[in-house]
């Protein structure tokens, strides 16, 4: 703090240090200097560092004034009213406030916008990532609107197709009802000229007989009481019933377009995710703590048992596999519940804290089981089926999903509605062959095995390509994948017999393969106190392994 009253311009500024007639201003510390003191003031520690400028340079009016007395600079800041004041102000109405060194509430401010700097900074540099992929999203749009017309012009070829059937089909019905009116008609023709034939007979008969007398003969010929047709047969032409067509119904069975929609994606958690976590230590030979016999059955063409595990709570885990049904096992491997489904549990998670599974085979359906152990039907996905799926820390769930040959990640909330689709890459190519297991990386980003490309791909949580992980060496059989709370990526390794473990960015860092090893791994979760549980999908069994130190 200022000995004396600085008067701005005036040679009674006196050094702060040793009361000397000042050269030099710190702007920092917002203290005057003079030139013996400046060495001795860069050495004093500052938090914020020092900027010690001339003190009649145009730099110098930058130094603060007071609103009261401006020819004086401030000096001290008053907490109180939460202003800089000048020494004047100190002896007189602040003399009662709180007040401490204006140095202090520089740097404390210059802390403040140096951390928000850094804030900006980092969400300048996702900006520009996504302006990047904006810009690059531009050029291909063409090509992908083409690619929805050629869709709507494959819809039309196939109603056409549908159309000709069917008018083919309707002229072979009128071909055949001809033939068979046809058919009716010549024999009601022949039924009437038989019978105009034998009332012509009759009437021969009957003008001889008028002139003989030969009763004999009229008792053979008696024309009372004979049979005549009481009712004649006609048959009608067949008429085409043209079904009323209205452009609403034509579009519901035709298809139409769902126009652009606005979905707001949150960017807090990529933009201000901290990328500086400490990774605990991870075991040179991970333990398998527990082991679990599924004993789900082999399915006959590819004899694989075990598919998905899910961890319900601290102590459950759901596992689905080669029947329909699922199992609630507890840690130490006790059987707990089975709840009956409508088809094989092959992807599942736990949502809300209960367990959710989706369902293909015709059903493309996501299913939720009650605590009642109730199936229940989330919401359906159309003619997309639903592979792999996962929760997210946003409370909705990512759901692989697959059509002919496309494939597509879907964010859903809880009643089914479309958050988000990610399906092509900012040059309009297709990010994925197949989809199959998918999870969300603490740093929002998503992670999809492909069972076509037999690699493991990330996207953001914008569904910007971040990276692709393909293996090492030729080995490599691509399966599920989780992360855990450090942000480590694991995949699992069927034909290799390994586990992958990979940093959030793509990179390989090591094998986890327990004591004893692991064979044809599939299924993978992560449990908890840097445990994983593993399921073998041949054998049926679950190992609970520990792979990282607490």
């Amino acid at each position: 703090m200022e000995s004396t009253i600085t008067i701005r311009g005036q040679h009674l500024v006196e050094c702060h240090i040793c009361q000397e007639p000042v050269s030099f201003f710190c702007r920092r510390c917002g203290v005057n200097l003079c030139d013996s003191c400046v060495p001795v003031h860069l050495r004093m520690k500052s938090k914020t560092g020092h900027i010690v400028v001339n003190y009649g340079s145009g730099d110098y009016d930058d130094t603060c004034t007071c609103d009261s007395h401006p020819q004086n600079e401030c000096c001290v800041y008053c907490q109180t009213c939460d202003v800089p004041i000048c020494m004047v102000c100190v002896l007189n109405k602040h003399k009662s406030h709180e007040m401490f060194e204006l140095s202090k509430k520089i740097e404390e401010m210059i802390e403040i916008i140096t951390r928000e700097n850094e804030r900006l900074q980092k969400y300048k540099y996702e900006l520009e990532k996504i302006l990047d992929h904006t810009i690059q999203r531009l050029p291909s749009l063409s090509k992908i609107y083409q690619q929805k017309k050629d869709e709507v012009t494959s819809r039309g070829e196939e109603l056409h197709r549908h159309i000709e059937k069917n008018v083919k089909l309707l002229h072979q019905e009128l071909d055949d009802m001809q033939k068979e009116h046809e058919s009716l008609l010549q024999e009601q023709k022949k039924e009437l000229e038989e019978i105009l034939r034998k009332v012509d007979e009759m009437k021969t008969t009957t003008t001889k007989l008028k002139n003989s007398q030969n009763v004999l003969e009229m008792k053979k010929c008696m024309i009372e009481n004979q049979e005549t047709p009481s009712e004649i047969t006609q048959y009608s032409f067949p008429v085409f019933c043209e079904a009323k067509i209205d452009d609403n119904s034509f579009k519901s069975y035709f298809g139409y377009n769902v126009k652009i929609q606005e979905k707001r994606i949150s960017l807090s958690k990529v933009i201000f995710y901290d990328n500086e976590i400490s990774s605990p230590k991870i075991l040179e030979v991970p333990k398998v703590i527990t082991t679990i016999d599924t004993e789900f059955p082999a399915r006959e063409k590819y004899n694989s048992r075990l598919y998905d595990i899910a961890v319900i709570d601290v102590n459950r885990v759901c596992m689905g596999g080669e029947s329909k049904e699922l199992k609630a096992f507890d840690f130490l491997g006790n059987l707990h519940a089975t709840v009956p489904i409508t088809a094989q549990g092959m992807y599942l998670t736990v949502y809300n804290k209960q367990v959710v599974c989706s369902v293909r085979r015709n059903i493309n359906s996501v299913y939720r089981v009650a605590d009642d152990k109730a199936i229940h039907t989330m919401f359906t996905t159309g003619e997309w089926e639903p592979y792999g799926i996962t929760s997210t820390m946003s409370n909705e769930l990512l759901v692989c999903l697959r059509k002919d040959d496309l494939s597509k990640i879907v964010r859903y909330n809880s009643t089914g509605t479309v958050l988000q689709e990610i399906q092509y890459n900012s040059q309009g190519q297709p990010l994925y062959g197949k989809t199959n297991y998918v999870t969300e990386n603490i740093n929002g980003d998503i992670i999809v095995t492909d069972w076509k490309k037999n690699a493991v791909t990330a996207v953001d949580r914008l569904g910007i390509f971040r990276f692709s992980y393909s293996g090492r060496g030729n080995e490599f059989d691509v399966c599920a994948v989780t992360t855990d709370p450090a942000g480590h990526v694991i995949v699992t390794d069927s034909a290799g017999n390994k586990i992958h473990m990979l940093d959030r960015n793509g990179t390989f860092l090591r094998y986890i393969i327990p004591e004893g090893g692991i064979k044809e791994p599939r299924a993978v979760c992560f449990v908890g106190d840097g445990e994983m549980f593993v399921g073998e999908q041949k054998t049926g069994i679950a190992k609970r392994i520990k792979y990282l130190e607490k």
